[in-house]
């Protein structure tokens, strides 16, 4: 025990434990310098503004500002150009270290579109309240005689009636025909035989008629099928000198099968009358 105290003040483990004691000072002090210019302490730099960019433009300046950015969302904003940047974070003006991400969202390439959707039955306000929660515009409201007060009755887009589940680009006018009850007006009832669905739609606007269910026989299997569909029934049955109140609604069976058409036109033979060949 003596040996070892004596040891410990002996010249040789003072000048070693000295000399350990500078290379860890040294060490210390080169850790904190190389942290300090890792981080580049206490250096930042403005945010530049990057507010109706495009990519190659943005990109420079991200370059010559040693950042990094990464496009985070795209939203559709109208009367801007499309693919600039129209938000950031950080703001412009914040101070940031370098090597700091900047996150960008620009201005889609494309208008974003959304589905139509089905607003016939619904009563006018609903009907606003749920175009609008599509991220649709409210076009034309257009009174038409209908047997259903205040209820939508069509959907119009550019003057043609359009499906739900038509893609519109987000913020189109949509217009909607709005019932406003029967009055003691008549009008004819037309002949709809061999009409398509969309010429029976015009057909009957056009005499202040609506058209009601659409009922498809099994000839009808594809798309293309439904397109090409025309009426062989319909209900009001069609003869001549017929009127309807305006705003009445007739129903239409359709078919592809032109053999229906023919049967329904097809002049009734009495079985007593005598047949000659």
């Amino acid at each position: 025990m003596k040996n070892f105290f004596q040891f410990l003040i002996s010249k040789q483990f003072l000048k070693h434990f000295g000399l350990s004691l500078v290379v860890l000072f040294v060490l210390i002090l080169l850790t904190f310098l190389s942290l300090s210019l890792y981080t580049r302490h206490g250096q930042s730099g403005e945010v530049p503004d990057f507010t109706g960019l495009s990519e190659d433009q943005f990109a420079q300046v991200i370059d010559n500002n040693d950042l990094r950015y990464l496009v985070i969302d795209s939203v559709h904003v109208k009367g801007v150009l499309p693919g600039v940047v129209v938000d950031q974070t950080p703001k412009a003006g914040a101070r940031v270290k370098s090597n700091r991400t900047i996150f960008f969202t620009i201005n889609a390439m494309t208008p974003e579109k959304v589905l139509m959707p089905r607003l016939i039955d619904y009563s006018s306000r609903n009907a606003q309240v749920m175009l609008e929660s599509y991220g649709l515009k409210i076009g034309k409201l257009i009174y038409v005689p209908s047997e259903y007060a205040n209820l939508v009755v069509g959907q119009h887009f550019q003057g043609k009636p359009v499906e739900p589940g038509t893609p519109l680009l987000r913020g189109a006018e949509v217009d909607l025909l709005i019932g406003k009850g029967l009055s003691d007006e008549r009008t004819h009832l037309p002949d709809l035989t061999n009409l398509k669905v969309d010429e029976v739609r015009i057909y009957l606007q056009r005499v202040s008629l609506n058209l009601g269910i659409v009922a498809y026989d099994a000839s009808v299997v594809t798309t293309a099928d439904s397109m090409n569909a025309f009426v062989w029934k319909q209900s009001p049955v069609f003869s001549q000198g017929t009127k309807l109140q305006v705003g009445s609604s007739v129903d239409v069976w359709v078919t592809v099968d032109s053999s229906r058409v023919a049967a329904m036109t097809a002049p009734a033979v009495d079985e007593d009358e005598e047949v000659s060949f």
